[in-house]
């Protein structure tokens, strides 16, 4: 999703690539003027990628060399060898390649049809949605479409065909009002939703975390939006956040022994006892000493 490397069930993984090239970035002039390759060249680079990989599971310099030797594809060599993948991506979403086992610290592609007894291609979008947005909501609820395309595509769906999926949905959705405005929760979530009580809890989450990517940062009633800039930073960076009764009131860094808080103006301090157990809790995961947390 968004164009970053993601880990999916392969029970779902075919309706979630549906979804996502059903959005077709890579016909937008903005992306072929980026990445060099018209329509025409990824799906000649699909069909090609698609034949080397059948039954076969190849590093990334043995797929590049394979496909450079077609007259076609030398001039994209620069591209195809980029960590970046921008030319395997579209392919990617198509569902001709995915990862398969590393080879050392090499990583190597094969086709999902190699990979998966059960892989089938991928089916309609109109039949996919329902899995995706149940899977979204039922992680990240209450939601609107467009905070569930921005997730997904960086909303790049048409708004008319993503507001039909969710329509389409009937009684598996309920419609709440979050904050004075329209989000949609899985029925089967309702009840614990108006049973809920407001959260106390008080988390040191890590950089790029679920919590904080789930609903994106642009959500205000997790994230104030004159405190965005903190946690969304450049080069596509999510920081480490203070979550304190589920909204964001801050950001850590590590520094030595030390876990360093920055508090937003406006936020006051957690209780020291709920963040001396969160800097335990990190320090077990992260493997080193005892942490201290110090206010910057």
């Amino acid at each position: 999703m968004r164009g970053t490397l993601h880990a999916l069930r392969s029970s779902e993984v075919a309706s979630y690539l549906s979804l996502i090239a059903s959005a077709r970035t890579w016909t937008k002039p903005v992306w072929q003027r980026s990445f060099g390759a018209t329509p025409k060249e990824v799906a000649a680079l699909a069909e090609a990628v698609s034949t080397i990989l059948d039954g076969a599971v190849l590093t990334r310099d043995e797929l590049v060399t394979a496909l450079v030797s077609d007259a076609r594809f030398s001039g994209m060599e620069e591209q195809l060898r980029s960590g970046w993948g921008a030319l395997l991506k579209p392919l990617a979403w198509q569902g001709a390649l995915c990862y398969g086992p590393s080879q050392g610290t090499k990583v190597t592609f094969t086709r999902p049809a190699s990979l998966l007894p059960d892989w089938k291609g991928l089916p309609d979008p109109d039949e996919a949605a329902s899995t995706v947005i149940a899977s979204y909501l039922g992680a990240y609820g209450p939601a609107t479409p467009e905070v569930f395309d921005a997730w997904l595509s960086r909303n790049s769906l048409r708004k008319t065909v993503l507001r039909a999926w969710f329509a389409e949905m009937g009684d598996d959705l309920t419609e709440v009002r979050v904050e004075g405005h329209s989000a949609f929760i899985l029925s089967e979530h309702a009840d614990e939703l108006a049973d809920c009580v407001p959260s106390t809890s008080v988390r040191l989450l890590g950089a790029f975390d679920q919590y904080v990517l789930g609903p994106g940062t642009k959500a205000t009633e997790m994230l104030p939006a004159e405190h965005r800039g903190k946690v969304s930073r450049a080069a596509g960076w999510i920081s480490p956040v203070l979550v304190d009764g589920g909204r964001i009131t801050g950001v850590w860094e590590l520094t030595g022994d030390e876990v360093v808080v920055s508090l937003f103006p406006d936020a006051e301090k957690p209780s020291g006892k709920a963040l001396e157990s969160e800097a335990e809790h990190l320090a077990r995961v992260s493997g080193t000493n005892d942490l201290t947390v110090r206010f910057a």
